[in-house]
């Protein structure tokens, strides 16, 4: 059970990674984090020292859901196949489930929100923004590595940049969701993906190309 201090932490926390997806860092000021969660400037003070720190507590909190999220979405796909390619695809279509179970549009990615505003962090925030995107290339990588040792590339390809086009499509995705107020967009950039994979490494997938401008999957 959350303490009080605990309760009036986390609401100072959600309620500026909310405002900043909305009106970005430098227009979001300590004054309408406190009107929004109702905090006295004194309990945001007793938290967090200035904006500076609330960054770092943000990104820290933002990267840590995020390995929650990919981590139990990731365990329920190898549970349900031995296969490491059957387990990043299924990973990928329980993640597409998972944006598509969403009430509202995604409200988007407080990372790639900070990347546009890098020049008001501290190097600490810097930091922690790389590491953060290292981890989502580690874990994806990881697999792949593993994957293509059984399934070798039926195409020259990068194992890392395979591993990056995770997180560009996912980043690319939420901002398509974010300007259509979609979540399909979404979606279908993490199906694209994963698609992708699977012309890249399964060797039940066969190709036909009636021209070669038009190359189509025709296994299912």
């Amino acid at each position: 059970m959350a303490t009080r201090t605990n309760s009036s932490r986390e609401r100072i926390l959600a309620t500026a990674e909310s405002l900043i997806l909305q009106k970005g860092y430098v227009g979001t000021s300590i004054e309408d984090i406190l009107e929004k969660a109702a905090i006295t400037k004194g309990g945001f003070f007793y938290h967090f020292n200035g904006k500076s720190a609330l960054a770092e507590a943000l990104v820290e909190r933002y990267l840590e859901q995020d390995q929650q999220v990919f981590g139990d979405l990731l365990a329920r796909a190898d549970s349900l196949s031995e296969d490491p390619l059957q387990r990043l695809l299924i990973f990928l279509n329980l993640l597409a489930e998972m944006v598509g179970g969403m009430t509202s549009t995604h409200p988007g990615c407080l990372v790639a929100a900070f990347t546009y505003e890098m020049q008001q962090f501290d190097d600490i925030v810097r930091q922690r923004m790389k590491d953060g995107l290292m981890e989502w290339r580690t874990m994806v990588l990881d697999r792949l590595t593993v994957i293509a040792g059984r399934y070798p590339a039926r195409v020259p390809v990068s194992i890392e940049t395979l591993a990056d086009m995770f997180s560009s499509c996912l980043e690319g995705g939420i901002v398509l969701a974010r300007v259509l107020d979609d979540n399909k967009a979404l979606i279908e950039q993490v199906h694209a993906y994963r698609t992708h994979l699977r012309l890249v490494f399964d060797p039940t997938v066969t190709v036909a190309a009636p021209d070669r401008a038009t190359p189509a999957m025709t296994s299912p």
